[in-house]
């Protein structure tokens, strides 16, 4: 037997014993809680054997047999939009990094969004070489053939006078900007001259100041990206290889979440996340819902019955269809770490109650995605940052670390090819 069908033998009994050990794990938890932690330590052990023999893949063709996930590759990498966002924040910086990032230029053909003013004030700022860079129009920018580029290329997208903007201050200016860079790369996507759009982080009070009420990327993308059939089945997803949540609803006061919760949000919500673990694991995933309310509603004791009305209807109506989901689960219980050992992804309720474990346990890796949309699109996981942005290491402590960024890009170009 060669190795290639030695490995796919063994992923296949790996697949076995993880799905015993996950069984064995439940029952524990509902019977022996004491031994809880050694269960846990096993199904780790599994995964990380199954990660490692992945990876042994990576870049290779894929196995014909066994249950290994497809690990085919495109010919060439894929073109990736990359927007600056906000000129006064660290996006300047964060894209300064990537054009000057080896590693990424083996993975993908970048191509980014932004102001070359911009750009070339972060390059003197920073005391560095100008990368390799193509500058481009938008009007002329084209794709070209498909052949691996060793040059980036940067579309110096129409907008407003940026030549003497005051960085790491909200302004209407950057508003407009960030704005206007993002609507160029949807058009590309949507029309398929970029594989995929990542974004850095744009300023929600720069872009009302500039009259743009959009709470966030996720809503401006939904606006011109989900399909015409299914306006409101789109959510977002915070991806990490540590946690990752998905959200019924995002940028809403605590008030709204209530009326914004239906059956079909719910389902639309936990159904995007299947779909998206299984395009990013290769397997069907196991997913936990978080109830709204203290303790899950306790019975219908706590909040107007949400779990019952909506978030318990939904959750069976999709276990009858075989998705493996655990739920209601309580918010303050739901990222213990032997369940998260055992859980591809969680379905958040409103904002705060997936952002905070995930901004704990993965700042500054975590990716931003939007799921059931028409392009693909991720991005950081953290804001504008002026408190650290365009400032020398002398007057900073902290820096801008690139980290969300890069895994932002690697996702992208992951998910397109």
């Amino acid at each position: 037997m060669d190795r290639c069908a030695s490995d796919t033998a063994k992923f296949s009994k790996l697949e076995t014993l993880l799905s015993h050990a996950r069984e064995v794990q439940a029952e524990i938890e509902l019977n022996h809680g004491r031994f809880l932690l050694r269960q846990s330590t096993l199904v780790d052990l599994l995964l990380h054997k199954r990660t490692s023999l992945l990876s042994r893949y990576e870049g290779r063709p894929s196995l014909q047999a066994g249950n290994f996930p497809s690990m085919t590759r495109r010919a060439f990498p894929p073109t990736i939009g990359l927007t600056m966002g906000d000129p006064a924040g660290v996006g300047p910086e964060l894209v300064l990094r990537a054009l000057q990032s080896k590693e990424l230029a083996e993975k993908l053909q970048l191509v980014v969004l932004g102001s070359r003013v911009v750009l070339e004030k972060q390059i003197a700022f920073a005391g560095s070489e100008t990368p390799p860079l193509e500058f481009v129009s938008l009007q002329d920018f084209q794709r070209g053939q498909e052949t691996p580029s060793t040059t980036c290329r940067f579309i110096d997208v129409p907008t407003v006078n940026l030549e003497g903007i005051e960085t790491c201050q909200v302004s209407s200016a950057c508003g407009k900007a960030s704005y206007d860079f993002i609507q160029a790369a949807i058009d590309l996507a949507l029309d398929g001259t970029i594989d995929a759009v990542t974004t850095c982080p744009i300023n929600k009070a720069a872009l009302s100041a500039a009259g743009l009420e959009y709470p966030g990327h996720t809503e401006m993308f939904a606006e011109r990206c989900h399909d015409k059939e299914a306006a409101d089945r789109w959510c977002m997803m915070q991806f990490s290889d540590e946690i990752t949540c998905t959200f019924a609803t995002t940028h809403v006061g605590y008030c709204e979440v209530p009326q914004l919760l239906t059956r079909d949000r719910v389902r639309d919500t936990i159904s995007l996340t299947a779909q998206a673990m299984r395009r990013i694991h290769g397997q069907e995933p196991h997913l936990v819902v978080c109830g709204l309310n203290p303790h899950a509603g306790e019975g219908g004791l706590f909040g107007n019955r949400e779990e019952e009305a909506i978030i318990i209807p939904a959750i069976e109506e999709l276990r009858s269809e075989g998705l493996q989901i655990v739920g209601p689960v309580p918010g303050d219980t739901a990222f213990l770490p032997w369940r998260r050992a055992q859980t591809d992804a969680f379905i958040c309720m409103y904002h705060d109650q997936g952002h905070i474990p995930v901004k704990a346990l993965a700042f500054d890796k975590a990716v931003n995605t939007s799921l059931g949309l028409r392009v693909i699109r991720t991005s950081v996981d953290h804001g504008t940052a002026f408190d650290i942005a365009w400032k020398k290491p002398s007057e900073s402590d902290r820096r801008p670390d690139p980290g969300s960024l890069f895994a932002a890009l690697n996702l992208a170009a992951s998910l397109a090819r």
